[in-house]
């Protein structure tokens, strides 16, 4: 890292102009979209920090701090450069933008037309840091602050670059097979999902797993958040302020709103009472089923993906993680694996050249092939997250313990790792009805 970090100064940042004039409303739109998926990485802490035990609130809460920090650093060195700055064997990008050179304050006509090429960095920038940021709701509780650092740094720069570089970079071999992933179906869900149950299996199960979320106005305002950033993960990516954007806010909403409606329905039939919880993960189980197809699909579709992404996500959950015994503490796998690969298979299913000119129709348009490719585009996020989550947390554990000692565990991460506790010891909620 020191060495990159000296290399990156006596490159000079060259500064040009070049592929298109800058739209100033696009412009504004962009910075306040990344501004939005920025916040959803401090909403996640939320989200995740109400619903662990109160001994390891703070350290669910610094691992998404700590992810900002990092990516923030690693994308300016050489992580945007790697996914997006030309092509190398349609794996993964060059150099060529290390240290933001040769970045300027024009558009670059490969990714940016009417945008500046820094503002295009800046917006997905927010998608490497909230990605990592997901991982950490499946090894929640149990993991060693020191490990997890590495953990982000090499997942970031040798799983999410290279997969980043191949949906959504010039070049890249899934964009060029055809696949649709408008804000991140394969490259954030799929990918922090599938890694997420590699480090839940690697690490093993926590020594309690019946704990229940313990402070739930928490998960809620987390879940308002997500849902209010997620406006600018998905219409942000159509980066301009245009009908296309409008759709994939429509989308969006329609489709979050009908998962919690589908996950409750279900949650109410099965267990005779519905929860809180269940409407929250459900209307993120939505969100997260309608990004790769918030580009591409109508209202109506959307309605459709988001009620069984609800009721899919449910059932993975509720019935396979259990049947299967291993410990995705937070439900990342359950969640965003999951919906992510539903949303993934159903952008083949009801994508629409009505929708987007730029996009492809699906099945229900007359178009199978496109199943196919989102099929390939799926089954390569899951092997290659997968093998390199594991590659990469076996060399970290030949230099440290991936999961903290018994001791460690039972007293809390935030007083064994930070020193900190989020509430003072004997503090108690007042129960208004005794006053």
């Amino acid at each position: 890292m020191p060495a990159i970090i000296l290399l990156t100064i006596l490159i000079p940042n060259v500064v040009y102009a070049a592929g298109g004039n800058i739209d100033t409303g696009d412009t504004a739109f962009i910075l306040f979209a990344s501004a939005l998926v920025m916040v959803m990485t401090p909403g996640l802490a939320f989200f995740y920090g109400g619903m662990v035990s109160r001994k390891n609130v703070i350290s669910i809460m610094m691992q998404s701090i700590m992810i900002i920090a990092i990516v923030s650093l690693q994308w300016v060195l050489f992580g945007f450069s790697l996914s997006f700055s030309g092509d190398i064997g349609h794996i993964i990008g060059n150099l060529k933008w290390i240290g933001l050179s040769n970045i300027g304050s024009g558009p670059d006509g490969a990714y940016s037309s009417t945008i500046p090429l820094m503002a295009f960095m800046v917006y997905q920038l927010m998608f490497a840091i909230i990605t990592p940021a997901l991982i950490t709701g499946a090894f929640a509780e149990r993991m060693k602050f020191g490990a997890f650092l590495v953990f982000v740094l090499l997942w970031t720069t040798l799983v999410y670059d290279p997969l980043a570089h191949w949906v959504w970079g010039n070049g890249g071999w899934l964009k060029e097979l055809g696949a649709l992933d408008f804000a991140g179906g394969t490259v954030v869900h799929i990918s922090s999902g599938v890694s997420g149950l590699v480090a839940a299996i690697m690490l093993g199960k926590r020594k309690n797993m019946r704990m229940m979320p313990h402070h739930m106005p928490m998960v809620i305002l987390g879940t308002s958040i997500l849902w209010f950033g997620w406006f600018g993960f998905n219409a942000g990516s159509a980066l301009s302020a245009s009908g296309l954007a409008v759709n994939a806010f429509v989308v969006t909403n329609t489709a979050a709103a009908a998962a919690a409606i589908g996950w409750v329905l279900i949650e109410w039939k099965i267990n005779g009472k519905p929860t809180l919880l269940g409407a929250a993960s459900g209307a993120v189980a939505g969100l997260v089923a309608i990004t790769p197809a918030s580009g591409y699909v109508t209202a109506v579709s959307a309605i459709m993906i988001g009620l069984l992404s609800g009721m899919i996500c449910y059932f993975s959950v509720n019935y396979i993680k259990h049947k299967f015994g291993y410990d995705d503490s937070l439900d990342a796998f359950g969640i965003h694996g999951v919906g992510g690969t539903w949303g993934a298979f159903a952008t083949g299913l009801f994508a629409s050249k009505a929708v987007n000119p730029a996009g492809a129709n699906g099945l229900f348009y007359g178009n199978f092939n496109q199943v196919i490719i989102q099929i390939i585009s799926i089954a390569a996020t899951y092997i290659f997250a997968g093998l390199m989550s594991f590659i990469i947390l076996k060399f970290i554990s030949l230099f440290t313990d991936l999961r903290v000692s018994e001791e460690e565990e039972e007293a809390g991460l935030d007083i064994s790792q930070h020193g900190e506790e989020a509430y003072k010891i004997g503090f108690n909620i007042v129960d208004f009805n005794q006053m």
